[in-house]
């Protein structure tokens, strides 16, 4: 575990130093004045604390059962009705626990806290669980939206802080009306889904099993390594040169590799590898995947590709960690990872709400190693 956690350092400190260049050198003076916070975590932070009260614009997504469905986001959703819709909401609020078990100002720290017991208390909890358990929602944000809320509680699971403590037992009823939507869901589901927006099963596979083993839920994790294993283990020559479409902010091929790391060991992880991604390069190479180009950051669908290079500098980051410490791809998936990096965090401005409610979070996942940061 010590050797796996020094490796870990070592290619972080290799990553975070390409991936941030641009991003220090276009902010050294703010760098260089005194502050009791970074610079970018604040302004991640802030543009969490910006929308997760902000109830319009919303996206609202249910089939109306009566009249009496079409109520405001606030009313259906009393704790995540922020931020445009209600996965966004959830990851929101992840963003601003994350942040906040890392070490904040004093200000910002009771800005966050005060915006948490705000929206994760219990009466809050019991209008989002009567929510779920109304006719006809079965399927509502699964897998995307439930992924986060299992990963949400499993930041404050890990997290050994009476605030901490308080909001995860608020989260409780929510946590396990979501575990159970995913121990109903897995036998019935014949074939992955393989995309690269929210109904991608690999993403919300990845973040289930994390919280599994997190929460100690030993049946959910079995099932979802089984089923992984089932739908994954065979697979060869991902397609990845047909990536990204043009509405990803998913990798198909990426994250699969991601979440098959979870349920495999080391060499057999490169093993499957080498037959998944065949054409990885072992030159060290950064140029053998392109980042993904938005050229209308207002577009709420367009500006997706922003988020599909955080989350690819994250698969990327991950994968090679994953892998020995001597095998040769190692160097072309870090300066790949750098790269996407390089250019996601550099879209996180929230000039425009149509990416700011949303991509903080990504940049989040990514910046503070949480692919990395996961129980084995």
């Amino acid at each position: 575990m010590q050797q796996r956690q020094v490796k870990s350092m070592l290619s972080r400190t290799f990553f975070l130093v390409i991936a941030n260049f641009a991003f220090l050198c276009s902010n050294i003076a703010e760098a260089q004045s005194e502050t009791s916070e970074p610079s970018r975590e604040t302004h991640f932070l802030q543009l969490a604390l910006d929308c997760v009260d902000r109830e319009y614009p919303n996206k609202i997504s249910h089939v109306l059962q009566s009249d009496s469905d079409a109520r405001t986001p606030r009313d259906l959703h009393p704790a995540f009705y922020g931020c445009y819709d209600w996965h966004s909401a959830v990851h929101g609020h992840w963003l601003i626990v994350r942040l906040l078990r890392g070490g904040l100002g004093e200000a910002a720290d009771a800005a966050a806290t005060a915006a948490l017991d705000g929206h994760l208390n219990p009466e809050a909890m019991a209008g989002e669980v009567a929510y779920f358990q109304a006719e006809g929602r079965a399927s509502y944000e699964r897998p995307y939206g439930l992924a986060w809320l299992l990963q949400l509680s499993a930041e404050l699971r890990e997290w050994d802080d009476p605030r901490a403590a308080r909001w995860a037992a608020a989260l409780a009823p929510l946590e396990a009306v979501v575990a159970d939507r995913y121990r109903t869901w897995l036998p019935n589901l014949a074939y992955p889904i393989r995309i690269g927006t929210h109904n991608q099963s690999a993403f919300g596979f990845a973040l289930a099993l994390d919280w599994a083993r997190t929460a100690g839920d030993t049946e959910l994790e079995a099932l979802l390594v089984e089923t992984s294993l089932r739908f994954h283990a065979g697979d060869q020559a991902c397609p990845i040169g047909y990536e990204p479409s043009g509405e990803d902010f998913l990798s198909p091929c990426l994250m699969e590799a991601d979440l098959m790391r979870r349920v495999m060991d080391r060499q057999a992880y490169a093993d499957w590898l080498s037959a998944f991604l065949p054409d990885i390069p072992t030159d060290g190479s950064a140029d053998w995947l392109e980042p993904g180009v938005v050229l209308d950051a207002s577009d709420g669908k367009l500006v997706h590709l922003d988020g599909v290079n955080l989350s690819r500098a994250w698969n990327l980051e991950a994968i090679a960690d994953a892998l020995p410490s001597d095998d040769p791809r190692r160097a072309s998936l870090l300066a790949t990872a750098a790269r996407h990096a390089e250019s996601g965090i550099a879209s996180v401005t929230g000039d425009d709400y149509a990416g700011g409610h949303w991509l903080a979070s990504f940049a989040t996942y990514l910046i503070t190693g949480r692919a990395l940061d996961i129980p084995g």
